[in-house]
């Protein structure tokens, strides 16, 4: 089994950070990484075409439309790391930072950006305002697929903190209540996980549905999922509820295709810090890109030093 390389500069468990605990949020951000590379290779595909083309896509094998190399991300991994250095940077979730470290980004040209993030950013250069207006148009899943940081970075705050911090980042490019309970939602599924309490991650999906009634997903399977956050939380919580298994989940997911490489982002990292670091196939973290990799597994346990030099 591969093991996880660069837990801190010395290479030796981080302080104050429990073992369990640092897998498996190492494996939720290898998760997200592993998930965005795999769904790429069939965004925008339909299920049909996906079963066409591969028959059942499994491997990381790049191409897609952003013709990208195998083991490559997309925005979805990008955009968190560059997420989890601010907060690193700062000490804490901080809008302006926030915005500092994503025109970084956009402005390094990186694969692939979303049409709300270019242009809340672009606005941002514009007025200096690090919070976008709220808007109806913005609920997109831009906000909800770079959460992994945040959680990381929040676990055991108090939740007043905690969805605080959720909407500083959020509310860069997504001020949208229907983004803002998603997001929410993810942290707290992400904190049940890596408490090892999945019973406690499904009751938060269930106070989601219960305030926010679109989210429902006991229905038909949710195939070509938008990028609408609704129907990206659809697919990704159909597929939670149907595979225990890390692989099982994504395979599922991302054969659903759409907006493959951000539902393949969030089932990933769910599925992750629900089933651990032994439960990610070797092979698909010898493809993930190397540097990419790296920066997941070191900065997984960066944010979670922090978080426990804080109640030290």
């Amino acid at each position: 089994m591969l093991r996880p390389r660069n837990l801190n500069p010395t290479g030796s468990p981080a302080q104050g950070a429990d073992d369990t605990l640092r897998r498996r949020a190492i494996a939720a951000y290898l998760g997200l990484a592993i998930g965005d590379a795999l769904g790429a290779t069939v965004e925008f595909m339909t299920p049909n075409e996906i079963r066409h083309k591969f028959g059942e896509h499994r491997e990381m094998v790049g191409g897609g439309w952003l013709k990208l190399k195998p083991g490559q991300v997309t925005d979805d991994t990008s955009m968190s790391l560059a997420l989890g250095e601010a907060i690193l940077a700062n000490g804490r979730v901080d809008a302006l930072a926030t915005a500092r470290a994503f025109d970084a980004w956009m402005r390094a040209k990186p694969v692939d950006i979303g049409n709300t993030v270019r242009r809340n950013l672009i606005s941002w250069r514009r007025s200096g305002e690090p919070e976008a207006p709220p808007s109806e148009h913005d609920a997109g899943n831009g906000a909800a697929m770079r959460v992994l940081p945040l959680a990381l970075a929040t676990y055991g705050h108090p939740p007043e903190d905690i969805v605080a911090a959720s909407r500083a980042q959020a509310h860069v490019t997504h001020n949208n209540e229907l983004s803002d309970a998603a997001c929410e939602t993810l942290v707290a599924m992400l904190h049940a996980y890596f408490a090892d309490d999945p019973a406690a991650a499904k009751r938060h999906i269930a106070t989601l549905v219960e305030n926010r009634p679109q989210y429902a997903h006991d229905r038909k399977r949710c195939e070509n999922p938008s990028g609408y956050v609704v129907d990206t939380l659809h697919a990704v919580f159909q597929a939670l509820a149907a595979h225990n298994d890390f692989e099982g989940c994504l395979i599922d997911v991302v054969n659903r295709g759409g907006d493959a490489d951000t539902t393949g982002a969030i089932a990933g990292m769910l599925a992750g810090a629900r089933a651990g670091l032994e439960a990610i196939p070797p092979r698909w973290l010898k493809a993930l890109d190397p540097q990419v990799r790296s920066q997941c597994e070191t900065q997984a346990v960066a944010l979670l030093v922090r978080v426990a030099r804080r109640h030290a």
